[in-house]
């Protein structure tokens, strides 16, 4: 079994999900790229400077701006959304999908905070979109829901989610975040508009819960591969699959320093690791502009690497999304990102825009106790929230709230701002 060292390990983990070296596409084939990378991108709705998902996007592709992931899923109907744990998918996998539609459906959904729907309302609901084409959850009238629901107040709402849910519909746009529904074969590409076999889905979502997290523990693959096909997989059934897929030459294990546990790659990606283990660089990883060397890179609230406790456990950095957090216990801030700078998070700040007067206030700043202390960082900080204030379209930067005054003197001067 080959052993990595933490930095390859984390070196990987960034690559893997295209924030390393330096971000490697470009416009909207690029964007598609990134998804594609990327294996999935999770939505959230907050958009206190940009939403998670707009942010994770600037992060991977060199020229991107909001709207660009709309147009890519709901013009170019590349990708699409789905799931309890709302997430953006490459379209192609659409037909593995089915089999996780299909098992929500025969379950019943007791899991969520409904219960089937009537068979009336959902012959109603899906002849008002087949008569009147996209709708959202205000357009289509119905009783009042009996029991309380987190998915809706009416009736008719709830079962537009059900049938999104099992995939009779999908999502064809949205109004700023509300969704606008549509049949499903008016919606995904012909193409698309099939069922993998239960083999074909079971393989395809053993590889992409591997892919998603580049370089995974062994046994997580039980917990995500349940969700995936929406089945309980016990520990044997799990570990079955695996040395199955080894067998086949398309995964291996790999030790990582510092963990006890096994940890699971995809084959084709071993020469990466081999790569990073001697100290180069994959060509394929080449940036089309900065390195996050010479330009730092504000990380989504959601970004994977980060998220969930893998900020510590990779990169040894504290993070926590404190913005369902009651004010008094926040120990940075409400929308606090952190900083990307070289191949480690260095630092985090708490970002506010105000669409007024198109400015963007630094509220929070906090610099970790290993984070360089050169003009090196703080040029590529610098460079970084020029090209973040370009992404969310803010003309100006305030920097009241990083109060190192060397720093904030010297990205004063980069910046060109008071």
């Amino acid at each position: 079994m080959d052993s990595i060292s933490k930095q390859t390990y984390r070196r990987f983990l960034l690559a893997s999900q295209g924030l390393w070296p330096g971000r490697r596409y470009r416009g909207l084939i690029g964007a598609e790229a990134a998804l594609n990378q990327m294996e999935a991108l999770q939505l959230d709705p907050l958009v206190m400077v940009a939403r998670s998902q707009d942010i994770a996007m600037y992060g991977r592709v060199l020229d991107y701006k909001p709207g660009l992931l709309y147009k890519l899923a709901y013009e170019k109907r590349k990708a699409f959304d789905y799931g309890g744990w709302l997430m953006m998918y490459p379209m192609r996998e659409f037909p593995y999908w089915r089999l996780h539609m299909q098992h929500r459906a025969e379950k019943g959904l007791r899991y969520e905070s409904f219960s089937h729907p009537r068979r009336e309302v959902i012959k109603f609901v899906l002849d008002e979109l087949r008569e009147k084409g996209p709708l959202s959850n205000r357009d289509i009238e119905g009783d009042a829901v009996k029991t309380w629901s987190y998915r809706g107040r009416k009736e008719t709402s709830v079962t537009l989610f059900y049938l999104w849910l099992i995939g009779e519909v999908m999502i064809a746009s949205r109004k700023g975040f509300d969704r606008i529904y549509d049949l499903r074969e008016r919606v995904l590409p012909s193409e698309y508009d099939y069922a993998a076999s239960v083999k074909e889905t079971e393989d395809f979502f053993c590889k992409k819960h591997i892919a998603f997290y580049g370089v995974t523990r062994e046994n997580s693959l039980k917990t995500d591969l349940s969700y995936y096909i929406q089945r309980k997989v016990s520990t044997k059934e799990a570990g079955g699959y695996i040395e199955r897929l080894i067998e086949q030459g398309e995964i291996a294990r790999v030790r990582v320093e510092g963990f006890k546990e096994n940890f699971l790659v995809r084959s084709s990606d071993q020469p990466h690791l081999s790569a990073l283990e001697a100290g180069r660089i994959p060509k394929i990883w080449k940036p089309k502009g900065p390195t996050t060397e010479e330009e730092a890179t504000l990380l989504a609230p959601l970004e994977i690497v980060s998220a969930r406790g893998r900020a510590k456990k990779v990169f040894d950095f504290e993070y926590v999304w404190e913005v369902y957090k009651p004010a008094h216990q926040r120990k940075w801030g409400y929308y606090t990102l952190p900083i990307l700078y070289g191949d480690d998070l260095v630092a985090r700040l708490d970002p506010k825009l105000d669409r007024a007067t198109n400015t963007l206030h630094i509220l929070g700043f906090w610099l970790e106790d290993d984070t360089p202390k050169d003009g090196a960082f703080a040029d590529a900080l610098a460079n970084g929230l020029k090209r973040f204030a370009d992404m969310i379209g803010a003309q100006k930067i305030d920097l009241s709230g990083v109060k190192p005054v060397k720093l904030r003197s010297h990205l004063k001067k980069l910046l060109h701002t008071k």
